[in-house]
């Protein structure tokens, strides 16, 4: 642990190690932060409202989940958190996801377990409110939670093997090269785990299984791969600024390094 180590960036000027470790430290739980609250949001949203996009395939409706919406940032997150802290600190961030996953789904649990309160039907929402969310995001947690580990630790492991094997440059490779790879995992277990373990998906009864089921998957990833596009410059331009300001090399400077060079 190097905290008081800082590349010397040219006009900027050295920082206190109390400083330097105050902002990689804030920069860690924000990225944290918002990582693992997206992840307990979509959770909570999962598959209670799936959205029209108008057009069909194969006489299918195109449809995405409202779930799948904030989840691409999780991705920048992690690529954020990899390319700065390095692959253990990220590996660790996935792994707490992991634990958060369990605790939404126990917490919905024991909303359901417990004894309610009767305050009148004048003040009380109908319980089916509740039973719908706790049905609609245990089936969304069991396809979150494995889809969730599986793509998150493919995302790190991709974007480290890209990164050493182009000697830390080209960090649009690594980004999208980690992102896709791992959305395409996520978005092929989610689909088949929530309609077959979880029976969560709307599909209709009267037509092919797999044809629906390819729909969903070529909807979900067509989004996720858009977004993982569109959010390129956004990771070049938040990974050139944080670098100045938590004072580490720039990738195109960068070598193949240890966790323990990199920010720690």
């Amino acid at each position: 642990m190097l905290p008081s180590q800082q590349y010397e960036h040219s006009g900027l000027e050295a920082l206190p190690e109390a400083e330097l470790y105050r902002r990689r430290e804030t920069v860690f739980l924000v990225l944290s932060g918002i990582f693992l609250g997206t992840l307990a949001m979509l959770n909570l949203l999962g598959i209670t409202r799936f959205l029209d996009l108008g057009f069909e395939i194969a006489g299918n409706p195109v449809m995405i989940a409202v779930g799948v919406l904030p989840y691409p940032i999780t991705f920048l997150c992690t690529d954020l958190i990899s390319e700065l802290y390095g692959q253990d600190r990220a590996s660790r961030v996935v792994w707490v996801g992991l634990l958060l996953n369990i605790w939404v789904m126990f917490i919905m649990w024991a909303g359901g377990a417990l004894p309610g309160v009767d305050l009148g039907a004048d003040r009380e929402p109908p319980v089916h409110l509740f039973t719908e969310l706790q049905s609609a995001t245990q089936a969304a947690v069991l396809a979150s939670m494995i889809a969730y580990l599986l793509a998150q630790l493919v995302d790190v492991h991709v974007f480290h093997f890209w990164k050493r094997l182009t000697k830390g440059k080209h960090l649009w490779l690594r980004n999208n090269g980690s992102t896709l790879a791992s959305q395409l995992v996520d978005t092929l277990a989610v689909v088949f785990v929530t309609h077959y373990l979880a029976g969560g998906l709307p599909v209709d009864g009267d037509k092919p299984l797999v044809p629906q089921l390819l729909v969903f998957v070529l909807a979900g990833y067509s989004f996720k791969l858009v977004v993982a596009l569109l959010d390129t410059p956004f990771f070049y331009l938040g990974t050139r600024w944080l670098c100045r300001y938590l004072r580490v090399p720039p990738p195109e400077e960068s070598e193949l390094e240890t966790n323990a060079e990199r920010v720690d």
